[in-house]
């Protein structure tokens, strides 16, 4: 019980450190240090998408080894049965089978003939097998030479992004240095970026996570939710209209998590915007949604800018968002057998288009 208390002293002591360090402003930040601040945030997120980019080439470059090992053993396979394979295939075009089906003709009784046509039916069950055999391990060296071109492909696209990175967080850290130098409050503002990145990498990017975490965890129940509110939905022949009014889905949201009672969503034109602050933390998501129809037909919700504690944060951010949450919709689990052909966004409402996909 003692360490228990100790343990939950030491974490509760080190969040109120972290919050706490958060820097509190006597007076808003002027337009070039706000600059430079967000180009130290992009920075710091940058860098951090590009040590995922590493562990992602390392990866790309392991699997590389194990298809290449596959492709010598494969390739080994259909060496040893290449001359087999020739055998048969030599064995049919140098007429060497009608031998046995003249064998076969000349049986001298029914059970003679019996035994020619069962050695006849092992011998081309046989060559079936082995030609079998050949065909699909061609067809698996073929597939993992697919797999190859596919991995390498990846591997230089991961490189090439590494380098694009790489260049970006130079540049940003140029600028960065270029703009420190030889101000007066230089060392003040050192301190001010060390204190704003160490409070996004303890507390910022957790608490934006949390709250994408549970949006998407919310989105999942959102077909229920309009099917159970009938009247926004409306019919004209094969045609559906579903109208969701802003004021509805943040009543919504909050049925499913109390983070969402600071945090609210809004609609304008083309996009849609998601804000809130709860203690130091001030959030601002903006994006818009379009149609999908791969995978499957959805509503897909497409991050365009993230702004934490008033900094705008770099689209690697962004994008990484979106790729690990799905904040989209499933038109099909609200009716059966339509799909979505439009959505819109207007002040206050979003509207989306549904037609039976017969």
């Amino acid at each position: 019980m003692l360490r228990r208390f100790i343990i939950c002293s030491s974490l509760a002591v080190f969040f109120s450190a972290v919050i706490l360090s958060y820097p509190v402003l006597a007076e808003p930040l002027s337009e070039e240090t706000q600059k430079i601040l967000e180009k130290s945030l992009s920075i710091v997120e940058i860098d951090r998408e590009i040590s995922k980019t590493e562990e992602q080439q390392r990866q790309a470059e392991l699997d590389l080894q194990v298809l290449d090992k596959e492709l010598q053993s494969k390739q080994l396979q259909i060496t040893e049965t290449q001359s087999q394979t020739d055998e048969r295939i030599r064995a049919y075009y140098m007429g060497e089978r009608e031998d046995l089906f003249a064998a076969l003709l000349s049986a001298e009784s029914i059970s003679h003939f019996i035994s020619i046509l069962d050695y006849m039916d092992m011998i081309f069950e046989r060559d079936h097998d082995i030609l079998t055999d050949y065909q699909n391990a061609y067809r698996s060296l073929a597939q993992t030479r697919t797999q190859k071109d596919q991995a390498l492909a990846e591997l230089a696209e991961l490189k090439a992004n590494l380098l694009t990175q790489r260049e970006r967080v130079q540049k940003l850290q140029a600028s960065v240095d270029g703009s420190l130098k030889g101000r007066s409050d230089a060392e003040r503002l050192r301190a001010l970026i060390a204190e704003m990145n160490a409070y996004w990498n303890n507390v910022g990017l957790f608490e934006v996570r949390r709250h994408f975490k549970a949006l998407a965890s919310a989105m999942t129940d959102l077909p229920d939710f309009l099917k159970e509110n009938g009247n926004q939905i409306t019919a004209s022949g094969t045609n559906y209209t579903i109208t969701i009014k802003q004021e509805d889905l943040n009543t919504f949201l909050r049925t499913k998590d109390e983070l969402f009672n600071q945090f609210a969503f809004s609609f304008e034109d083309g996009k849609i915007i998601a804000e809130g602050k709860r203690d130091s933390l001030q959030l601002r998501v903006e994006g818009h949604y379009t149609i999908e129809n791969e995978p499957q037909n959805s509503i897909q919700f497409h991050v365009d800018k993230l702004v934490f504690n008033g900094l705008v944060l770099p689209d690697t951010t962004c994008r990484e968002l979106e790729e690990d949450f799905d904040l989209g919709f499933y038109p099909k689990l609200i009716i059966p057998l339509v799909e979505a052909t439009e959505v819109s966004l207007k002040p206050g409402v979003m509207t989306i288009k549904l037609k039976l996909a017969l």
